[in-house]
């Protein structure tokens, strides 16, 4: 790898670190559930309710938690693509945009903040 390359890397590593210091998963829960938990459980072996679980999103592909299979729908699930924080952040602020044709029915959170602390606390579900 180049000497540039190195730095570019780098910079991207300590950007993306900084932001996630940045990032309050308290707060993250408590938004989580005013706007998210009416739909979503937090633990693995909860029940899906109207949406799967989201224990072990970050890092999950989309449209595989094995409880809610059946349920995805077809755009959640031939997306196929994995929870990335990136990815998260493009869907939590507006699905509808992110992945159009979804079923998930939340209008989306304006504030990349909030998005952000949001992420951290998906971050500590296992």
């Amino acid at each position: 790898m180049t000497r540039l390359l190195k730095l570019v890397f780098l910079s991207a590593v300590l950007t993306l670190a900084q932001s996630a210091m940045a990032a309050d998963p308290v707060a993250g829960a408590k938004t989580f559930k005013t706007n998210c938990a009416v739909c979503h459980a937090t633990t693995a072996s909860a029940q899906p309710g109207v949406g799967p679980t989201l224990a072990g999103v970050v890092g999950r592909v989309s449209g595989t938690q094995p409880a809610f299979i059946g349920r995805y729908s077809p755009p959640m699930k031939s997306a196929s693509q994995p929870w990335t924080v990136a990815n998260l952040k493009l869907y939590i602020a507006d699905p509808s945009k992110a992945m159009p044709g979804n079923r998930m029915p939340f209008a989306r959170l304006h504030d990349p903040a909030v998005v952000d602390n949001v992420i951290a606390y998906l971050t500590t579900l296992h």
